[in-house]
């Protein structure tokens, strides 16, 4: 395997939300009793991960878009909206922007060459609009739920998606003959270096991925989007109250056994209030 030429990974947060204690940890309760009497919340940061590449830089998910608090009609119809304002909290201001927050972390906007989407729930695409000459990157499978019936019932927002410029490409999964990484059916090596190297890891929600980042310098990091809120409860096989069960615990094990194969290995879920410890000490 070639070097690696991924200098610098780092975590960029685009505000927090709160969710529910089920929503987060999992549980035998209706879903519609937790989500509207549900009393107790987890607060967590919404991530974004910035990979430095010789060729640009590279996010991982975008973040949320500051809209969902300062614009009352963002949730297009009374029955999102009161769903949504059942299930979430959110603590954004102005400045959580992800333009803004680049900056902060010493890049700019437009150094954005590429962006990897995990999955299409709104606090994942929010800052696409920061970034309009980047690539995006999308798995068939989300794509295609997007465009059906009512998908911002679910938080895909497909009027912020399918926006005149955005220039989305599919992730087109390939097997390989990488023993580390065939468990997952295929790959999609998005910069042709295996750097960063996109995997399906499907059970949150219709096509969610996951990406391989194998860094110049520390060990390799597995970016898993809403697959799990936290490493621990990945090990532990404890499911979060959303999602499809029994991919999410298929997508776990296939997690599991490549932690497995390689000991360093770090977790970093899109939630992940530790990210940043994680990678300072990495």
């Amino acid at each position: 395997m070639r070097p690696s030429p991924i200098a610098k990974v780092s975590v960029i947060t685009t505000g927090r939300g709160s969710g529910h204690h089920e929503h987060v940890y999992g549980t035998k309760k209706p879903t519609l009793w937790w989500i509207f009497f549900g009393k107790r919340r987890v607060t967590l940061p919404i991530n974004v991960y910035a990979n430095e590449h010789p060729d640009g830089l590279v996010l991982f998910d975008t973040g949320v878009d500051t809209r969902v608090v300062t614009d009352p009609d963002y949730w297009p119809d009374p029955v999102t909206a009161l769903f949504m304002r059942n299930i979430f909290e959110w603590d954004i201001e102005p400045s959580d922007r992800l333009g803004r927050q680049l900056e902060l972390a010493g890049y700019s906007a437009s150094d954005v060459s590429k962006a990897v989407i995990s999955h299409l729930h709104a606090d994942h695409v929010g800052g696409l609009g920061d970034i309009p000459q980047a690539d995006l990157y999308v798995a068939g499978e989300a794509w295609e739920h997007m465009l059906g019936p009512h998908p911002e019932r679910e938080m895909v927002m497909r009027r912020d998606i399918v926006v005149l410029g955005a220039k989305w490409n599919p992730i087109e999964f390939t097997p390989t003959t990488d023993p580390l990484l065939s468990r997952f059916g295929g790959v999609f090596d998005l910069m042709g270096d295996e750097s960063m190297v996109v995997v399906p890891t499907p059970g949150h929600q219709d096509g969610s991925v996951s990406m391989l980042v194998r860094r110049a310098n520390g060990p390799p990091l597995l970016l898993v989007g809403d697959l799990t809120y936290a490493e621990e409860l990945l090990d532990r096989d404890q499911v979060p109250g959303t999602g499809n069960p029994a991919l999410l615990r298929q997508s776990f094990a296939q997690v599991r056994a490549l932690k497995e194969q390689m000991p360093d290995l770090i977790i970093l879920p899109g939630h992940d209030p530790l990210a940043p410890d994680k990678l300072q000490v990495a």
